[in-house]
Parts: structure tokens; C-alpha cells; sequence
């Protein structure tokens, strides 16, 4: 993640800043039931996310497919591996999205948990396998990982593995699966419309103010995944989570916040835009991400620029949507451009959500030390040491987590 040096990140300088309250609608009434908040707050708050922030993907009529390429035995055979194509396809055309999907070998008599995230470079960097096809999308230049004229190559194999401690979830009882984002929406502000945006607008057809940007592409292509992984035979359709690192990390809580067949939401790392607070105005703010990645958000979202204050919703109230499911925000002790203490802050806030529903949030005041996890209730959070990333010890709190909350059916 590129971090201009300009931008402040000393904590004794964030400005004063006041959020918008959680259960108060925006005609003044307090919400102090979960049904007022399904029925009201929830649904206020989804559009005004989808109005100010990440826009709104073209409604059009979506034919989902999957095809399954390849079945084999995988990870010294204590798994099952799947490759799967899954194929999109509306009345103005076609395009599909490969599904890289592991699970335990064996059964249950529900299926197992699965983690679904994407990925930022291919299947093929996911793990060292010969036989997982590299992708031919567009991918981003980074030459440290064999990737040059936008076209990856076999020097990127198992690059991206130590974020997809394949063996750590089998063992766990989990299944994994990850796409390629670039699938969906390649990651770049020149490329981005020649994904799934296609399948209703061509690459010519202007932006409106409102429509989504790549994350809302990449949040809507989780959803289609989903219909087809919850008809997956070994899956559990009912403890399907949905898990993102960075700007993936912002993507995972949008689409866990739009879709609430997800049952559990974890977002590593995912700062502005994601878990951080956006009017706490240290790291990466909103004009900063917007200068950056133009391609992100919608394009109100830039009417917010070093004007925060004026947005109707803040980062809090994108958590509080992951309610009653169990939610996990992480940080990286030494990643201040995501603003850590941001993000505890903004999981901190959404607790009365969770309250409404009889459930625990956080037994911190205050950010707990690193690799002290908080997770012993439904909201859980955790900082660790080191810089910007996702680390086998994220998975451990995620797994530990998770086997909590879904323990075997």
C-alpha cells in the first residue's frame, strides 16, 4: 500500500470530530429495539452508504452458472480442491470468474465452515501448485512477483501463500475459497470498467455520480460466488464468511453489510473506507484515498474531500450492518496509514447495535496491547505487531474465532 509521507499521522493531532449516532434515524427517532433497527436504522443506513460511499451496482437481471474444471486431491491429500468457473452472464452479454476452493477431506453432516475472500494478484499466488492455471486478466506491474505488461507469469506462483495458510484452515476444519479480483474489476483506474461493469454498461458509457466503484463490483461478485458455493456439496451454506485484507478488507465488510447470507464478517487491515473512523483525520484520509484510487467509490463520495464532517455516515455504522453476526475488525500495530486506534474506535461504536440484540461487544476501553486478542464476545478485534498485511497469526484468531461461534453442527 503506497503511504505518501505528507499525510499526518500523529495521533495528538487528530482534530475534533463528532459521529453520527447509530440509532438515531435521520428524521430523529431513536431506535431501542433489533426490530426497529432491521425494519428503519438498517435499511437507512445501507442507502446512504450506497448514496454517499460506494455507489450502486446496475439492477439488471444476472444469470449465475458454475462449472466445476477440476477436482483433486490437494495439501499432501488432507484435502479436496476445486476449480471452478463461474459464469455471469446478462441479456447485453457474458464473462465469468475462476473460484479457487479447498476443503477438508471427509464430511460433515452440515458441510464445512467456508472462508471466502478475494485475492489482489491471481489463484496462482495463492499457493505453489503447478496445476492452478495463471490467470490471463489484467493484473497490476510488480515485477518482485512476475508481473510485467500487465500479465502475470509462472515467477508468481505461491508468491501471495503465507496470506493463505491453506494447510492452517484445512486443519482448522474450514474450507477456503478466493477469486481473483481483477475478475471482477481489475484494480486500476484506467481498467476497471472492462470487468463486470460491462455485463450492464460498456466501457464507453459514462459514470453516473452514484454508481459503484471497484469495491462495489468486487463486493457484488462476492455475492454471485455465493450463489453457487451454497449449493457446493461440502459446504455449509449457513457459516459462510466473508474475509478481506487491505482494500479487499473494505470490500468484505460492504458485501457483508449488503448480504446477509454471510455469516460472520472479518475485515484485516482495511482502514479508510473500511474499519476506520473517516473523521478521525490521521493516516489515509478521504481526499487522500480519493486522489489515489480514484476508481474505488462513487464518485459523491469526493464531495467529502477534507469535508468529512458533512458525510451522513461514518465508518461505525458500516460494522454496525454486520449485525447480529459475529464480526472481527484487525489492525497491524506498526500500519498507521489504516489508523489502528481508527478502527478500534469505529468497532467500539458499534457495539450498541449488537446490544440491541442481547450480544457482546468489546471488553476494552481502549486498544488492547498487541497479539492481545479481544474476542471473547460476538465483536472482536485484534492488533498486531508489524507492518500492513495479513499474517498467519490474523488466521489463528480468525479460525479460533470462527470454531467459537459455528462449533461443528
Amino acid at each position: 500500500m503506497t503511504q505518501p509521507r505528507a499525510i499526518d499521522r500523529e495521533e495528538h493531532n487528530v482534530p475534533p470530530y463528532t459521529v453520527p449516532d447509530v440509532l438515531t434515524t435521520v428524521d430523529g427517532v431513536q431506535v431501542t429495539t433489533a426490530d426497529q433497527w432491521q425494519r428503519l436504522r438498517r435499511p437507512e443506513i445501507v442507502s446512504l452508504f450506497q448514496q454517499h460511499v460506494y455507489g450502486i451496482v446496475p439492477d439488471a437481471a444476472v444469470r449465475v452458472a458454475h462449472t466445476v474444471l477440476a477436482e483433486d486431491s490437494a495439501l499432501a491429500d488432507t484435502a479436496s480442491r476445486r476449480q471452478i468457473r463461474i459464469t455471469l452472464t446478462t441479456a447485453a452479454r457474458s464473462t465469468s470468474m475462476d473460484c479457487l476452493l479447498y476443503m477438508p477431506k471427509g464430511k460433515q453432516a452440515h458441510g464445512f465452515p467456508l472462508f471466502l475472500g478475494l485475492n489482489f494478484s491471481g489463484n496462482h499466488t495463492v499457493s505453489s501448485e503447478s496445476d492452478i492455471p495463471i490467470t490471463d486478466r489484467w493484473v497490476r506491474n510488480q515485477p518482485e512477483i512476475g508481473t510485467l505488461g500487465n500479465r502475470a507469469s509462472e515467477a508468481g506462483r505461491g508468491v501471495m501463500a503465507s496470506r493463505w495458510p491453506l494447510q492452517r484452515i484445512i486443519g482448522a476444519g474450514c474450507a477456503v475459497a478466493t477469486i481473483y479480483c481483477g475478475d471482477l474489476a481489475p484494480d486500476d483506474p484506467e481498467h476497471w470498467l472492462d470487468g463486470v461493469r460491462q455485463l450492464f454498461r460498456d466501457s464507453q458509457t459514462p459514470r453516473t455520480p452514484g454508481e459503484a466503484g471497484a469495491i462495489g463490483y468486487w463486493a457484488w461478485g462476492l455475492s454471485r460466488a455465493v450463489d453457487c458455493l451454497e449449493a457446493e456439496p461440502g459446504i455449509d451454506p449457513q457459516r459462510i464468511i466473508v474475509i478481506g485484507h487491505s482494500r479487499l478488507g473494505k470490500t468484505a465488510l460492504w458485501a457483508g453489510a449488503l448480504d446477509q447470507r454471510f455469516a460472520m464478517v472479518i475485515s484485516n487491515n482495511s482502514g479508510c473506507g473500511g474499519a476506520a473512523l473517516s473523521r478521525r483525520r490521521v493516516g489515509e484520509t478521504v481526499a487522500a484515498i480519493n486522489r489515489q484510487f480514484p476508481h474505488w467509490f462513487c464518485e459523491r463520495f469526493r464531495a467529502y474531500d477534507d469535508n468529512e464532517a458533512k458525510l451522513p455516515v461514518d465508518q461505525h455504522m458500516l460494522l454496525s450492518l454486520a449485525a447480529p453476526r459475529p464480526l472481527y475488525v484487525a489492525s497491524a500495530e506498526e500500519d498507521l496509514w489504516a489508523d489502528p486506534r481508527g478502527e478500534f474506535v469505529s468497532t467500539k461504536l458499534a457495539e450498541p447495535v449488537y446490544a440491541l440484540f442481547g450480544l457482546r461487544g468489546l471488553s476494552h476501553r481502549d486498544v488492547p496491547n498487541a497479539e492481545v486478542p479481544d474476542n471473547a464476545g460476538d465483536v472482536a478485534y485484534h492488533v498486531r505487531m508489524g507492518p500492513h498485511g495479513i499474517t498467519d497469526y490474523d488466521w489463528q484468531q480468525y479460525l479460533a474465532f470462527a470454531n467459537r461461534h459455528f462449533r461443528q453442527r
